[in-house]
């Protein structure tokens, strides 16, 4: 029998003789090398270096926490010798893992999953090892091919979480300053050292928030107003710290979600406010007025559209509604050349509604050979005629 394990390499050379004429010395003599190469098989297992391997880990951290060392006499980087290793027990949250090292074979167990000290410092592991290959037949995995990993976790100060987060309120918008928003509640994961738990303001791009460091208590300092451009969706974002105690101090963070109901608040915007015609125009229809509002519904169109009740008895334009955003100006009759100031007030449907008074301002123009000449107007403007005749008329009740 050849023993593979017995030999320097895994080949046996014999010389063979052959002679004739019966073997006498008379005969003629040849000789042959025989080389035999020898199959390795798997008749030996992995065996642990010992039987208990030690790791140490602080929770919260991932990757290889200790690399685990066999033996084997088969010949290397066969089958028959590589191992394979396999966690059997004491892994229920699939929390390890544990790959083989191609260039050494040892078996690298690795935290995949972050440990949680406050659930269990310590965990203990039985491991297995195996080849490749199977055994060949009357061999077997003995005691050696298993082994206990024992590993301790170290407390981390972990930062204070929220709860939830993000945390979402609902608020009228314009509430008084000096109002409650909510009350932040954030606890500590490290619960066996017992720390306090401050908070501050991380993130608060208009400036409207503040929070009692001890309670979490979150109040306004400024109005809330829906149509800010600090406002996305009707809602508002802000950003506050837990700090605890420890040393150092570790830190959460959390985002509070303000969602902004609508008030009325925003007088409808006219636009435009400039019209120019020619006076000698045979289109009347001056300008197309249209409104918006910066509120949502219900506070917003339809709008209605004035002409403001200063525009005297002699009136020269009237505006019609055209929809429930829109309205046309319509001259009654062509005007001179100069600059006219049209009071119009338009009002949205909030309740109460709104009204926005302003002026259009129209030029009117002389034109000749399709050329509009809105130089040197007359000055000409409503305004001064009301003014004159609301002065005529105190002046005649005076009498």
């Amino acid at each position: 029998l050849l023993f593979f394990q017995t030999m320097e390499t895994p080949k046996y050379e014999l010389v063979i003789e052959a002679k004739d004429m019966g073997g006498l010395d008379v005969g003629l003599t040849g000789t042959a090398t025989a080389t035999i190469l020898i199959d390795d098989k798997n008749d030996h297992p992995p065996e642990f270096t010992k039987k208990e391997f030690q790791a140490t880990v602080k929770e919260g951290v991932m990757g290889v926490i200790v690399n685990l060392t066999v033996g084997d006499r088969d010949d290397p980087a066969t089958g028959a010798w590589r191992a394979v290793y396999t966690i059997i027990n004491g892994n229920p949250g699939q929390s390890f893992e544990i790959h083989t090292n191609p260039q050494t074979n040892e078996g690298m167990l690795s935290v995949v999953k972050p440990l949680d000290y406050e659930i269990s410092a310590f965990h203990t592991l039985l491991i297995k090892v195996e080849n490749e290959d199977p055994l060949i037949p009357d061999i077997a995995y003995g005691p050696s091919s298993t082994a206990t990993v024992q590993i301790t976790v170290e407390d981390v100060n972990e930062g204070p979480v929220f709860y939830p987060n993000p945390m979402t309120v609902t608020k009228q918008e314009n509430i008084p300053v000096g109002s409650v928003v909510l009350t932040l509640s954030a606890t500590d994961p490290d619960t066996l050292q017992h720390q306090t738990i401050r908070y501050s303001v991380y993130k608060d791009p208009a400036n409207w928030l503040e929070i009692n460091p001890t309670n979490g208590t979150v109040s306004t300092t400024a109005i809330l107003d829906r149509e800010s451009p600090y406002v996305q969706n009707n809602t508002y974002t802000a950003l506050f710290l837990a700090i605890d105690s420890g040393n150092p101090p570790a830190t959460g963070t959390g985002t509070l979600h303000i969602t902004l109901e609508d008030v009325n608040d925003n007088v409808p915007s006219l636009y435009p406010t400039l019209a120019k015609v020619c006076d000698d125009a045979k289109d009347l229809r001056i300008v197309v007025l249209g409104a918006s509002d910066k509120d949502l519904h219900p506070n917003t169109d339809p709008f209605k559209f004035e002409l403001s009740k200063q525009s005297g008895p002699e009136k020269s334009w009237r505006i019609a509604k055209i929809n429930n955003t829109h309205a046309q100006v319509i001259l009654l009759q062509n005007l001179k050349k100069a600059n006219y100031n049209i009071p119009i007030s338009v009002t949205d449907s909030g309740k109460p509604p709104l009204t926005n008074n302003t002026e259009l301002k129209l030029q009117v123009c002389s034109c000749k050979k399709s050329k509009m000449d809105c130089s040197a107007t007359d000055t000409l403007h409503i305004s001064m005629t009301l003014t004159l005749l609301s002065l005529f008329s105190l002046f005649c009740k005076s009498l």
